[in-house]
């Protein structure tokens, strides 16, 4: 029998271009104000998951803190799926949409008492192509833009700014796909198409201003057109839901075509590219912590 509770912290030493020394120091303090015994993965690239779900097995973790962005949220989530483990957030990434859909704040000694001392809820999942999704995933230009992101050599948010820029002058054509849901089928021009599990992206805008974690429903928000108009609109926080070029479907099961090869990204993490998406929800799926409030 266990005297005390064993924590594990993974963090992704690159994510958000940021040193995590100072985290790391603040959760072994952490960790001993609450007779934790705190365990440190620091991620690298190669065999994270086997990584993680060898560490949490041998000291019988009861939490796992997360250092790191949506997509290291995600890998962590994905390793230990099977193991039912309790997570939780320390923003530290290039995108923190799904700390910002928790109200997790994005100061460190804040979002780290959480993390040691939030209660824990219970948040749906997506699965996409067998990909799962906690957060934001989507096709065409935002995609296309992690794309960019992820082939640059700068980090950060002038890495995105940057990156912006260039997709934008770069801009391709609309795709045109087809939407089926148990309710409706769709077939429409898109320029993003987003399947939302939230309602925010890292940069904090609203892009599904009625998506909820755990209702047991995904949505996808589908942009037919990106003129500076609407993109001003989303931007100011002022999403055009009843534009005629946007519309968004409520589900908890969808597949999508499109008639062209076109960038996917997951909880931003870009997946190459596809032309068929097959999308349910895991209801009630992850475990994590949020503040008590």
């Amino acid at each position: 029998m266990k005297l005390r509770k064993h924590y594990l912290l993974v963090a992704n030493p690159i994510s958000g271009g940021t040193d995590k020394s100072k985290i790391i120091d603040l959760s072994k303090e952490l960790a001993e104000q609450n007779g934790v015994d705190l365990h440190i993965y620091e991620t690298t690239g190669k065999n994270d998951a086997d990584e993680i779900r060898k560490l949490y097995k041998t000291h019988e973790i009861d939490r796992v803190i997360v250092a790191g962005g949506d997509g290291t949220i995600l890998l962590v989530a994905e390793a230990l799926e099977k193991e039912k483990a309790t997570l939780a957030v320390l923003p530290s990434g290039s995108a923190n949409g799904l700390a910002k859909d928790l109200d997790i704040p994005a100061g460190i000694e804040e979002s780290a008492h959480i993390a040691f001392e939030g209660k824990v809820i219970e948040m749906d999942m997506i699965c996409i192509n067998g990909k799962r999704s906690l957060h934001l995933s989507d096709i065409g230009l935002n995609a296309e833009l992690i794309k960019n992101y992820e082939e640059g050599s700068i980090r950060g948010k002038l890495g995105y700014l940057l990156q912006t820029i260039k997709t934008l002058s770069d801009n391709e054509d609309a795709f045109n796909c087809r939407i089926e849901t148990a309710d409706e089928v769709l077939e429409t021009d898109a320029r993003v198409i987003i399947i939302a599990n939230s309602q925010k992206y890292g940069t904090g805008i609203v892009i599904n201003p009625d998506g909820k974690i755990d209702d047991g429903k995904f949505e996808i928000v589908i942009f037919k057109n990106l003129d500076l108009m609407t993109v001003g609109k989303v931007l100011s926080g002022n999403m055009p839901v009843e534009d005629s070029d946007v519309q968004i479907l409520s589900t908890n099961k969808a597949s999508i075509h499109s008639e062209t090869p076109v960038n996917f990204q997951v909880d931003g993490e870009y997946c190459g590219t596809v032309t068929d998406l097959e999308i349910t929800i895991l209801p009630r799926h992850l475990k994590i912590a949020v503040p008590l409030q």
